[in-house]
């Protein structure tokens, strides 16, 4: 059942801060839960919030880090993801390391090229791979919603389309002849790792708000 299902305007506004520092996932976290028709009111990373070091052994602890510290920093509720992409020919790398694959400071496009070289010398390997989102909600009161999202798919020969982020121009989700960056954000959100834990913390979330368990939170917040 999907908060659409629900009557989420009978509720007063979540007010959620998203809070991660990547514009591109910030983007994608919005359109979804607004499509999700979740009750919540967004509010933008604030500026002079530093970056969370994200050295967590798993998408869900690097997630539960970026939320725990935007929420303690804004005393509101926050919203934070991990994404990692997992190639079964690497062993399931990059996984955590996904954003800085290629490095440091390493652009989208480095961690592309730098993972299909990797390929290169594994050419009897299968290019299978996933995606996956790990999402955190945490609240003033030290409630915490999780929900997990995977797709499966392969990884190309060279990268193709002008849309997305990240790896999207490299991972060709399965059943699709595309890859996500040939697709319009609509239909990567309908079927992306990203857009499937969204979809499944917020129902969790409403169902909280409606059953009083954020009264705390919500207090808080007005």
């Amino acid at each position: 059942m999907t908060v659409s299902d629900h009557d989420p305007l009978s509720l007063a506004p979540l007010r959620l801060v998203v809070a991660t520092a990547n514009p591109d996932k910030a983007r994608e976290i919005v359109a979804v839960l607004t499509e999700s028709g979740l009750s919540v009111e967004l509010v933008a990373r604030p500026d002079d919030v530093p970056e969370v070091v994200e050295d967590g052994e798993t998408l869900l602890d690097n997630a539960r880090l970026k939320a725990r510290a935007l929420c303690a920093a804004t005393g509101i509720a926050a919203i934070a993801d991990d994404t990692g992409l997992e190639v079964d020919a690497l062993g399931g790398a990059p996984g955590v390391f996904s954003a800085r694959y290629a490095g440091e400071h390493a652009t989208y496009e480095d961690n592309c090229n730098h993972l299909l070289a990797e390929l290169l010398s594994r050419t009897d390997s299968p290019r299978t791979a996933r995606f996956a989102t790990a999402v955190v909600v945490s609240f003033p009161d030290g409630t915490e919603l999780t929900a997990r999202g995977e797709v499966e798919g392969r990884i190309t020969t060279s990268p193709k389309g002008l849309g997305g982020f990240g790896y999207d121009s490299i991972f060709m989700p399965e059943g699709e002849s595309r890859t996500f960056a040939e697709m319009t954000p609509e239909e990567k959100h309908a079927i992306s790792h990203r857009g499937r834990a969204l979809r499944s913390v917020a129902p969790l979330v409403w169902s909280s708000m409606q059953s009083g368990d954020l009264s705390t939170s919500l207090k808080e917040q007005n």
